[in-house]
This record gives structure tokens, C-alpha cells and sequence, in this order.
């Protein structure tokens, strides 16, 4: 079985692409753009606009030395076309020079000012996603005899880190796993994630029951909002799904509070998508004491539990079209839960042509078949190209 890729007509996952190279060829096209205005237009008028904007084009998206040649070429062309005119020596030709050669200056400081800014923000980046990798370290790929893969997958955009967040521990009572979401960006987030983590695993090995895992949580969060003195009700929930896998039997309990419901997919490529019995309100939402609704499920050997944020099923293409992940899935067969992954985020990359404005954080676990290897690599994931 194979992983087809979606081909878009008219090739919009390059749409990225094509746009930073409209912008490379820009400032060149702005002066080439004067050069022609100025050989077909009477002398009255100028393309002085254009020679002085290539250099402000370039100053934030181009190298130093890039922007310094564009201003360069900018003065060099005005000085071509007025010296082929003979006008050089007047007074506005020298103004419209001075005036090109005040721009480039400031193009070259704007050009500084944007390097040293996106170096503080990588600088900031790094500190954050290294925060988050320390409070939410990669599972084994073995827990309690299931296979394990987890993946976060960071947005590339202006927040640095969000509150996705995972965790899988074998206790007594199983392997017990969570995802969930905290509502917001930075490190803030990344301090509640820890909170959570921390809690989940403890209430874990303590609690006989997933609903007393959940019960702990929301004391977890109770004690975190008194002690950052109040948390505002609609910024300091967290939808989360815990899920229980008893060793020795062929089930999955799940209680979901309010979050995308997880997946389940069989070895041969049926689905199921793991809806909740009765809806519940997310974890932190003080409004009252909230029903710990578990439901089970059937979980055969060769199967596997996803488990995902709502970064997957809310990406959208160009159309504004969500990303639908049990329509993509059905029907595929994948050799792990590692494969499962890499094939999802990557279909994801290409739905949204590499434009993503949510994290994403994904969980799947493999219950394997008898006699079944550690890790199965016998399938090919391909594109619908090579398919």
C-alpha cells in the first residue's frame, strides 16, 4: 500500500516558492522598469521612484552586500541614462543622485537593523524550543511492549512555541498516554505544558483510573492558576485526550476534554474515528465540577491509536480548506507508527504548500501483531508520481 500524495492544479504547494522569487527579482525589475520608462517617455518625466525604491526593496530581504550592490546599480543606471542625455551637470539631475545615494544609505541601515532583529528572534526561538524540548522529551520507541512514535512540529510563524503537548508512561495500570493543547504562545505555554506533564505522569502511576488522572489535572491547573494569581477562564484551558491501554487486553479507554478526537486505524486499513460518548468541556475551565466520561474501544493486534492537536485538522490550503486527517488516512497501511507520522506530516505540508500558522503535536501507538518485529519497513511510502 502506498501514501499518494495530492497534486493541486497549477502546483500551489510551489506558491511559497514562486512568491520569495517575485521578491528576489524585484529590485532588478524595478531598475530595468526605469531604465524603459525613461528611453520611451519625453524628459519631462523621471523614473527617479524607481531607481530609489530597488535599494528599500532589497534593504529587508537581501544580504548586506546584496543591497549594496542594489543601490550601486541603482546610481550607476541614473548616471548612464543622464550622461547618454547630456543632462549630468544640471542641478536636478545632481538632486535626483543625491537623493539615490541618501537612499541607499538608509536602505544599508534598514538592512542592519532587520539582520540583527531576526537574529534576536532565532536567538529567542532557540531558547524557547530547547525550553520545550527539555519539558517534553521524545518517548521511547518501545513502552510497555507497544510501538511508539511522537512528533512535534513547530509553525513557521511569528510565535515561537505553543502549548502542544504528549507524554507516554507505562504504569500498573498500563500504558497511559495524553495530548493536549494549551491555549496560547512562548513561554508562558511552555510553563503550563510542564505543569501538565509533570501532573499527568505522577496522577498516572497513582490513580487506578483514567478519570482520576483527569481529576488530578484539573487540581494540577487549579493550583497553577492560584498560584499565578488568576488565570483568566478563557486563557488558561486546556482541551486534552487520555488514553489507558491495560496490559494484556485487547482495549483503549479514552476520556477526551474537548479535543480532536483520536483515530484509530486497523491493519487492514479500516478506520475509526474515536468520538466520546457524551462532549465535555476542556481541562481549566473552572465552571464546576465536569463528568470523567470513559468509553472504550476494541484495540486488535496491528493496530494504531493516533492521537494529534487541532494544528493537523485545522490546516488549510489556499481555498481555505481544512485538513481532513480520517478522510487522508482511510484506507492506508502503514509499516509503524514512525512511518505513519512522517507520512502525515508531510501530506499536511503539501495540503498547506508549507504554510503552517498552528503547532501540531502527534502521538501514535502501535499495538503489534504476533510475532511481529520491532519496527516493520517492508512498505514504501511514495508519491503519487512514482505510485
Amino acid at each position: 500500500m502506498v501514501w499518494k500524495r495530492e497534486q493541486r492544479p497549477g502546483g500551489h504547494a510551489g506558491g511559497g516558492v514562486g512568491t520569495r522569487r517575485f521578491v528576489r527579482a524585484l529590485p532588478a525589475l524595478m531598475i530595468f522598469g526605469g531604465l524603459v520608462f525613461d528611453a520611451f517617455t519625453p524628459p519631462v518625466f523621471t523614473a527617479i521612484p524607481l531607481f530609489v525604491a530597488a535599494p528599500l526593496i532589497a534593504a529587508p530581504f537581501f544580504s548586506l552586500s546584496s543591497t549594496v550592490c542594489t543601490g550601486v546599480a541603482s546610481t550607476l543606471a541614473v548616471i548612464a541614462l543622464r550622461l547618454s542625455s547630456s543632462t549630468l551637470p544640471e542641478v536636478v539631475p545632481l538632486i535626483e543622485l543625491l537623493t539615490l545615494a541618501t537612499v541607499s544609505v538608509l536602505a544599508v541601515v534598514i538592512n542592519a537593523v532587520v539582520r540583527r532583529g531576526n537574529e534576536q528572534l532565532a536567538s529567542a526561538r532557540v531558547i524557547a524550543e530547547t525550553a520545550m524540548r527539555a519539558v517534553l522529551p521524545k518517548p521511547a520507541e518501545r513502552i510497555g511492549g507497544l510501538h511508539v512514535a511522537a512528533r512535534y512540529v513547530a509553525a513557521q510563524a511569528d510565535e515561537f512555541v505553543g502549548g502542544d503537548l504528549f507524554a507516554v508512561t507505562d504504569t500498573p495500570y498500563g500504558v497511559r498516554l495524553v495530548v493536549g493543547d494549551v491555549r496560547g504562545k512562548g513561554l508562558e505555554a511552555v510553563g503550563t505544558v510542564a505543569v501538565v506533564i509533570g501532573a499527568f505522569r505522577e496522577a498516572a502511576e497513582q490513580e487506578s483510573s483514567l478519570a482520576g488522572v483527569a481529576r488530578r489535572l484539573e487540581r494540577a491547573l487549579a493550583r497553577e492558576e492560584a498560584r499565578r494569581g488568576g488565570l483568566d477562564v478563557l486563557e488558561g484551558f486546556i482541551t486534552a485526550v487520555l488514553a489507558e491501554i491495560p496490559s494484556g487486553l485487547s482495549r483503549v479507554r479514552i476520556v477526551n476534554r474537548g479535543h480532536p478526537e483520536p483515530i484509530l486505524l486497523h491493519p487492514d486499513g479500516a478506520l475509526e474515528v474515536l468520538r466520546p460518548t457524551e462532549p465535555a468541556l476542556p481541562l481549566g475551565m473552572d465552571l464546576g465540577a465536569w463528568p470523567q466520561r470513559t468509553d472504550e474501544w476494541d484495540l486488535p493486534a496491528g493496530a494504531t491509536l493516533l492521537l494529534y492537536t487541532d494544528g493537523l485538522s485545522e490546516a488549510r490550503n489556499a481555498e481555505g480548506v481544512f485538513y481532513d486527517p480520517a478522510d487522508r488516512l482511510r484506507g492506508r497501511i502503514f509499516p509503524g507508527p514512525e512511518e505513519l507520522l512522517s507520512a502525515l506530516t508531510d501530506d499536511v505540508r503539501l495540503h498547506t504548500g508549507g504554510e503552517t500558522t498552528d503547532d501540531m503535536a502527534l502521538l501514535a501507538v502501535m499495538c503489534p501483531a504476533e510475532r511481529q518485529p520491532d519496527r516493520r519497513r517492508t512498505v514504501r511510502i511514495v508519491g503519487l508520481e512514482e505510485a
